[in-house]
């Protein structure tokens, strides 16, 4: 029995210790926390306490200042913090800002074209009746020395006939005969037909049109019976050996083309295939319309798979040798409003994850990639994915966002004691609690608070509803500032809004559905 009892008193005493520890390592942690847990002003940055009580300099309510989760560092005011499970669950990810040599990739669209130096025109050299034809539709191609039509020419048989007398008339007017070969030669008669028509001493009505060059026929001009005139066309021919892609490409992109540069392109009737070619052409004039500028590519077409009217699609990679080493970020890290660009930084002295809003300049842009020419440095951690959560959160904290133009607060030493001095300026530093909702209410009321005269600061939260103010006591007072934001429909401690310019409030704006309004 004793063995029995010696034995729960060693368990009791076993439990009772284990829960003594975890009660002293709790209280060591909460004492712990306590510990690093400081408090500030809003209005004066610069106080740092360990505890709550007053500011100091304007007698305000201290308030929790964020900590970094680690003992040497602290949050600025502006950062935003994401704890871990919200950055899993918005998919954040980030990447180390990089130099390199930009290159910037561009596509361009276009279509197979002739090469035009190499169309020619098959026309009738004597005026007459189209007899015969041998070329019947556009598409035939036709070998150099062919007969592609046969004409019927009344000039063609008097100028024969004129040949035949002058023969006769060789021994007495030799310049006569001497003139009707070179009129008939004129018609393009060689001196083969002219001997035979001497030979013979036949005039025939009719002539054999042969091919000069070799090629297909892209346009069918006349029909068999036609009447052509001397000059006529009968058909347009072109050489399909080698072709030309034409590209449009955009007034942005021809900066940075060149004639040497190689281009790579693509068919969609032909997939797999892939062509290649330097430009060898662009245009030096720009469509009003598209603003565009064509750029010509030519391509040698052995086997004829290239034929015009083809759509292609090409791909230009040129290297911006201007611009040397550059920093490059991904186009996913940037938000663009059209006059700001904004990407997030990573901060790397803290364990909890913590974000820092910054304005870059935007240089040229590289295909999926941007030139950064300031605002963030080499080698610093920035968001490329999630970008927009961070931005949504920093909108609901009513902190400086895309969409808000505030500055963010400095954040380097140096800049931090400027601000003091401009805020050590001002007479007066209070807090009026003002009514609002939105991003438009923050406007609205900050708008109307420095429209006072002797005001130099006023910044409204939307989650505490507090305005801080800094205003020179000998121009103006809190009451005047009061007032003058509640003729612009928003309530405060001190004053109430008309209803009918409360009523006048966007929707967005209505907040006396939200929380109760002063009297």
């Amino acid at each position: 029995m004793k063995d029995v009892f010696y034995g729960l008193l060693f368990a009791m005493g076993i439990v009772i210790g284990c829960d003594t520890s975890s009660q002293d390592r709790d209280s060591k942690q909460i004492s712990t926390e306590r510990e690093t847990q400081i408090w500030t002003c809003s209005m004066h940055p610069q106080i740092r306490q360990d505890k709550p009580g007053k500011c100091p300099l304007c007698a305000m309510d201290l308030i929790p200042l964020k900590t970094s989760g680690t003992p040497d560092a602290i949050v600025h005011p502006d950062d935003i913090q994401l704890s871990e499970e919200a950055v899993a669950l918005a998919n954040v990810q980030t990447t180390i800002v990089r130099r390199g040599a930009p290159v910037k990739e561009m596509r361009l669209y276009g279509i197979i074209k002739p090469d035009e130096r190499l169309l020619y025109s098959l026309v009738s050299h004597v005026g007459g009746r189209i007899e015969t034809l041998s070329v019947n539709y556009a598409g035939e191609k036709i070998r150099k020395g062919q007969v592609v039509a046969t004409i019927y020419s009344p000039d063609l048989l008097n100028a024969q006939q004129e040949l035949l007398e002058a023969r006769n008339l060789e021994l007495s007017q030799p310049a006569l005969l001497a003139a009707a070969r070179e009129k008939l030669r004129l018609w393009k008669l060689t001196d083969k037909q002219i001997e035979e028509i001497e030979r013979t001493g036949k005039a025939s009505p009719t002539i054999d049109r042969t091919a000069d060059v070799e090629g297909t026929v892209i346009a069918k001009r006349v029909e068999q019976g036609d009447y052509v005139g001397q000059g006529g066309v009968l058909f347009d021919l072109a050489d399909l050996s080698s072709v030309w892609a034409l590209f449009d490409a955009y007034e942005s992109d021809l900066l940075y083309l060149k004639t040497g540069d190689k281009v790579e392109y693509t068919l969609p009737i032909l997939p797999g295939k892939v062509f290649s070619g330097e430009i060898s052409w662009i245009d030096p004039i720009l469509d009003q319309t598209t603003r565009t500028g064509k750029i010509r590519v030519e391509t040698p077409n052995p086997d004829l798979k290239l034929k015009p009217g083809m759509y292609a699609n090409a791909v230009v990679k040129s290297s911006l040798k201007d611009n040397g080493n550059e920093i490059i970020i991904p186009k996913t890290a940037v938000l663009w409003t059209g006059k700001r660009s904004i990407v997030y930084v990573k901060k790397s002295e803290t364990n909890i994850p913590t974000f820092q809003l910054r304005e870059i300049e935007l240089g040229a842009s590289l295909g999926n990639e941007y030139v950064v020419l300031s605002g963030i440095g080499d080698g610093e951690e920035i968001v490329t994915n999630g970008v927009f959560t961070i931005d949504a959160s920093a909108q609901l904290e009513g902190k400086p966002s895309m969409m808000n133009r505030e500055t963010p607060r400095p954040s380097t030493e140096e800049e931090g004691r400027s601000r003091r001095v401009n805020e050590a300026a001002a007479n007066e530093h209070a807090a009026l609690t003002v009514q609002g909702l939105c991003g438009m209410c923050k406007e609205r009321i900050e708008k109307a608070a420095k429209s006072v005269d002797g005001v130099s600061l006023a910044q409204w939260n939307g989650e505490t509803k507090q305005l801080r103010l800094n205003f020179d006591s000998a121009v103006t007072s809190l009451d005047a500032i009061s007032q003058v934001i509640a003729e612009g429909g928003h309530d405060t401690e001190k004053h109430k809004a008309d209803d009918k310019i409360y009523d006048a409030l966007p929707e967005c704006c209505k907040y006396r559905n939200e929380s109760a309004s002063f009297q």
